[in-house]
């Protein structure tokens, strides 16, 4: 699949290119059979290569018409909530707690993807992304490393630690994450996300819910 956006990418920069050749030859009345007027025609044709890649890489590429050929990546910009399923154990209890309400978000550019997690007890950051993409093969997946902050409250229970996430990403018939676990702390587990909104949120809905455990050590 990486082959074939490469070369869909240089066979339309290479008709750009034409394109312009030709008009900016018409426009000017320049004979391209001569050497000095087809080379002259270099710089302007060069700068207007460079503002069409410039213009795809900032919005273009979001749009659906360039998926699959020239694109093989979804755009997931915005803010996606769901539930954790941990099977870390409470120390105190010895249980693993209920479904923890979580907020992904997700900032992506045509080069670059970071994730930000969120719950009502810490805060994870990317630090290593990736698209795996194979239309072939039916995969359709995100994945990235992250450092986990918890509250500093919550350090007796709850530390710093990294780990990893692997999403499958469905489009289709709603768009969902659906996404497994597992940290250095040797804890793992599954989440099930869903699109929330575009904007980048920077705290969880209040209809998501609190932390189940944080809301039973509240209780007591």
């Amino acid at each position: 699949m990486r082959n074939v956006t490469i070369k869909s990418s240089l066979y339309l920069l290479v008709g750009i290119s034409a394109i312009a050749w030709f008009s900016l030859a018409y426009i000017s009345e320049l004979d391209l059979s001569k050497i000095k007027d087809f080379f002259g025609l270099v710089p302007k044709v060069v700068s207007i290569d460079l503002l069409v890649i410039a213009v795809f890489v900032k919005w273009g590429w979001k749009l659906k018409v360039f998926r699959g050929w020239l694109v093989p990546f979804p755009n997931l910009n915005g803010s996606w909530v769901g539930l954790i399923y941990s099977d870390w154990k409470n120390p105190e209890t010895g249980e693993k707690p209920p479904p923890i309400p979580v907020m992904l978000t997700v900032n992506q550019s045509f080069f670059h993807v970071s994730c930000m997690m969120r719950t009502g007890e810490m805060e994870s950051y990317s630090y290593s992304e990736g698209f795996l993409i194979d239309p072939d093969r039916q995969i359709k997946n995100v994945a990235y490393s992250y450092t986990s902050k918890p509250r500093l409250s919550l350090n007796e229970r709850s530390i710093p630690h990294d780990g990893t996430a692997v999403f499958q990403i469905i489009e289709k018939p709603k768009q969902k994450l659906i996404g497994r676990y597992w940290t250095e702390r040797l804890t793992k587990g599954e989440m099930v996300l869903e699109y929330h909104s575009k904007e980048l949120l920077e705290e969880l809905p209040k209809d998501l819910g609190d932390h189940p455990v944080t809301e039973h050590e509240n209780r007591r």
